[in-house]
Order: structure tokens, then C-alpha cells, then sequence
């Protein structure tokens, strides 16, 4: 598919996207970059105490941060698992000492530890999905809303499965669900000066959904059941994001947009 010409809604704004050093996230921080923002991209995994997977995950973000400066984006890389409070604060705290300011917010940080049926998933793994999938966003939107002032915009990313959870990522579907209502409360408690939208993208071929779009009959079995008969791109969700998250969309808050390709997706 041919990339539409994109503009500079977000010169002068600086914006933080959790998870996006790869997939979806990487690129919707290219997009916003594309257009003129500073970007804070960040690493979503887990930081260990063995110094060479430390390594490898300050590789990760500077990786993706000299790909970005390769297309002529200003951006800056923070290592950050966002269940971790003081790396939290330290994401925002190092975006306020560097930019100023905080224009936008993309939480986009999420985990499918299992496939179990609800009935049987362990508790440690119930309380993984609430804390990185739900949590994690009021958390992390705890610490950067003094820094957001009027025109902010936050855009949560849920999920097609929000709306119809799978049976082999149900209790993904259930927290990508809670992100719809968070959506309408935050909009709520942050406007008028902060817009809080959401976007619920269908599947789309990354590597956190491999296990499903890298079976050729269950991948054709998706295609068939969108209207576009094709599965999503990260572009498709950088492109959504950016319109929610930019002026054009400056009367639109508390609100959830599907990028599914006309998949089913209502409650």
C-alpha cells in the first residue's frame, strides 16, 4: 500500500509512547515524529538484574531511537517497564527535564502472558494483565498529567478483542474492554484542557501477535471475517492515532475509534 503524504499537525509538541521500540508502538512514534513532534520512545520489557539483558534492552531503545533520527525526527530513548513506579517517574521526569513539557501521551504497553480460559488462569497472571494492561496507564497518567496543559491529548490503545474476547485471549479481551470505560472516565476527569481518546486496532502482523497472524488458516479465517478482507498494518494505527491525538480531532474526546478493517466490534 502506497504511504499517504502526511503534514505537520505536531510541530513544536512533544509526545511519550510507551512500548515503542518496535511494532504499533515504533510506529506510531514515527508517525507523530514524521509530523513535526519530539518523541520519548521507551522499551516495554522488563528490565532484569543480569547486566546482559540490561544491555540488550538500552540497545533496544537506542536502536530505535537512531532509526528515527535516520528519517530526521528529534527523539529521545528511556528505558521503561511500565508496572515500575520509580521507571515511570523516571520517564517523565527525564521528558519534562529535556522538552519542558508533555503534549501528548500514547499508552500503548501491553502483555498476553497466557492463553488460558479465565477459569483457569493463575492469579499471578490475572494480576500481570490488570497491572501492565489497565494500571499502568492511570499510573503512568498520574505522574505526566501536571505537565499537561491545555490542547494535551492522551490516546489509550485497546483492541478489537475489547469489544468480542477470544477464547484463547480472553482475559486480554476483558482488560482491553476496561480501557474503553477508562477512556470515557479520563475524558471526563482531564477535560477541558485534555482530550483522552482510544483506539482499538484489529490484528495486525507484529510480534506480540504472531501466535495468531503467522497460522496461514487462522490469519485467512480473520481476512475473510473483515470487510477489507486484509489484515491491519502498524501504519493503518499510527495513522488513527495521530488524528486522535492531533487538533483535527480537537471536539472529539472520550471516545474509541476501531482500526479492525470492519471486523465485528460492538458490545
Amino acid at each position: 500500500m502506497e504511504k499517504t503524504k502526511i503534514g505537520k499537525r505536531f510541530e513544536g509538541k512533544v509526545a511519550i509512547v510507551t512500548a515503542s521500540t518496535q511494532g504499533i508502538g515504533f510506529s506510531i512514534a514515527e508517525r507523530l515524529g514524521l509530523e513535526g513532534a519530539s518523541v520519548v520512545v521507551s522499551s516495554r520489557k522488563q528490565v532484569c538484574l543480569f547486566v546482559c539483558l540490561l544491555l540488550m534492552l538500552y540497545k533496544n531503545v537506542d536502536e530505535a531511537v537512531e532509526n528515527l533520527k535516520a528519517k530526521g525526527i528529534e527523539a529521545i530513548g528511556i528505558v521503561c517497564h511500565v508496572s515500575n513506579a520509580q521507571q515511570r517517574k523516571n520517564l517523565i521526569d527525564k521528558t519534562v527535564q529535556k522538552y519542558g513539557k508533555i503534549d501528548v501521551v500514547v499508552s500503548n504497553a501491553a502483555a498476553n502472558p497466557s492463553v488460558d480460559v479465565i477459569l483457569e488462569t493463575k492469579e499471578s497472571v490475572l494480576d500481570k494483565l490488570w497491572d501492565i494492561n489497565v494500571k499502568a496507564s492511570i499510573l503512568l497518567l498520574q505522574d505526566a498529567a501536571p505537565h499537561m496543559k491545555k490542547g494535551s491529548s492522551v490516546v489509550l490503545i485497546s483492541s478489537v478483542a475489547g469489544y468480542q474476547p477470544h477464547k484463547s485471549m480472553a482475559m486480554y479481551g476483558v482488560t482491553k474492554t476496561a480501557l474503553l470505560g477508562l477512556t470515557k472516565a479520563l475524558a471526563a476527569e482531564m477535560g477541558p484542557d485534555t482530550r483522552v481518546n482510544c483506539i482499538a486496532p484489529g490484528f495486525v502482523p507484529t510480534n506480540f501477535a504472531n501466535f495468531i497472524t503467522s497460522n496461514d488458516d487462522l490469519r485467512k479465517t480473520i481476512e475473510d471475517n473483515t470487510v477489507l478482507n486484509r489484515l491491519g498494518t502498524t501504519d493503518d494505527m499510527a495513522a488513527a492515532t495521530a488524528f486522535l491525538a492531533c487538533d483535527d480531532a480537537s471536539y472529539i474526546t472520550g471516545e474509541t475509534l476501531v482500526v479492525a478493517g470492519g471486523m465485528p466490534s460492538r458490545l
